[in-house]
């Protein structure tokens, strides 16, 4: 039996597209058996992911957003892409509270929940070309 599997969803950046995708990863990681508490963390990190790129990758505009996810065995590896401004400062980005929208009321807590509920999480992005956020997490 082959144990890998794949899939590649591309969404307008629409607020109202977040929870589509939230639920397409579910649906797709179902394969796994994961416990409630483990889908919940994938549709948290999914929905972080993915509302950072609406606001702050393409502020809000129009842009599309491509979300992969492979499942090698029992580990389900996430990316979420977007082509819009790209990150500053990654570092700083990730800094727990930290947030280049305040008016929005953005907790800037976005990073810190996807650290939490994922097991590994590597942010890649270039000013003017878009960000990359790897995520990975294994199913017990």
């Amino acid at each position: 039996m082959n144990n890998t599997n794949e899939m590649l969803l591309e969404i307008q950046s629409l607020s109202r597209n977040e929870g589509f995708a939230r639920m397409v990863i579910a649906g797709f990681v179902a394969q796994l058996d994961p416990t409630i508490e483990e889908i919940a963390d994938i549709k948290t990190a999914v929905s972080e992911a993915v509302t950072n790129a609406i606001i702050h990758g393409y502020n809000s505009g129009d842009g599309k957003i491509q979300i992969y996810c492979r499942i090698i065995g029992r580990d389900v590896f996430i990316e979420v892409r977007d082509t819009g401004e790209g990150i500053e400062n990654i570092e700083k980005a990730m800094e727990p509270l930290y947030t280049t929208r305040p008016e929005l009321e953005r907790s800037g807590m976005g990073f810190a929940f996807m650290e939490a509920f994922m097991d590994e999480l590597s942010v890649d992005s270039k000013l003017g070309e878009g960000t990359t956020i790897k995520m990975q997490k294994r199913i017990h």
